[in-house]
């Protein structure tokens, strides 16, 4: 029998020592739905499902160590994933993979409920979308009579303190899809959701151009690293 392989290529001399801590810790998972569990156990039963036979639990607390929680890991880029020793492409699908099912869940509850009325949910689809991404992101909401999302889309992505924010194409594609209202959210990469005087006056501009096509401008909500805020509520709109 061959030896076993790590996802680097290495080979695994120790997998069997290991057999008993992977049983455990999926059974603690299974009986407590992971709460209460700390991030590097989490982490550990992402990588062990990606890496069948290797003790993980260093390379989860490495991971930490570079990126700081659990949701900062999966959200990390994939270049600088791949760079740590370890690491290859199949623990990073693994990794990528779980935030990607985390954003899609959020979005799928955010779709479901008025948009203004559940405003909690769809605040936090989007700090799940953006709130760790290394550049600026423009992401449009467009709904429908009833605040209802009926598309949600990501029109611009900047540099790290700057993403374009287009007049005539918000109202231009706001049209297209027949939306009677809409919600612009970008984030700040550098953490502070403090709105620019730039993003003010942007706002203002692309809320004038909506109200005479008859479309509202509901928010602008800018993302941070552990908070936002909302155009609305600090009596920007």
């Amino acid at each position: 029998m061959g030896q076993r392989l790590f996802d680097n290529g290495k080979p695994d001399t120790d997998a069997p020592r290991h057999i008993g801590h992977r049983q455990r810790l999926r059974e603690r998972f299974l009986v407590t739905g992971g709460e209460g569990m700390p991030d590097y156990e989490l982490l550990e039963l992402l990588l062990m499902l990606a890496v069948p036979r290797r003790d993980v639990k260093p390379l989860a607390k490495s991971l930490l160590d570079q990126f700081g929680d659990f949701a900062s890991v999966i959200s990390a880029d994939r270049e600088k994933l791949q760079r740590l020793p370890g690491m290859g492409d199949t623990t990073v699908t693994a990794l990528k993979l779980a935030k990607v099912a985390a954003v899609r869940l959020l979005q799928i509850r955010a779709y479901k409920r008025d948009a203004v009325s559940s405003w909690q949910q769809l605040v936090d689809y989007c700090r799940a979308a953006m709130a760790h991404e290394q550049v600026e992101q423009l992401r449009l909401l467009f709904l429908d009579r009833k605040n209802m999302l009926i598309a949600d889309e990501v029109q611009q992505r900047g540099t790290v303190d700057h993403a374009p924010l287009y007049v005539r194409e918000v109202a231009k594609r706001a049209l297209e899809l027949g939306a009677s209202a809409l919600i612009v959210v970008h984030n700040h990469p550098s953490g502070d959701p403090t709105p620019s005087e730039g993003d003010i006056k942007i706002t203002r501009d692309v809320q004038a151009a909506l109200e005479k096509l008859g479309i509202v401008l509901h928010d602008h909500v800018v993302i941070g690293r552990e908070d936002y805020r909302s155009f609305r509520n600090l009596g920007l709109l």
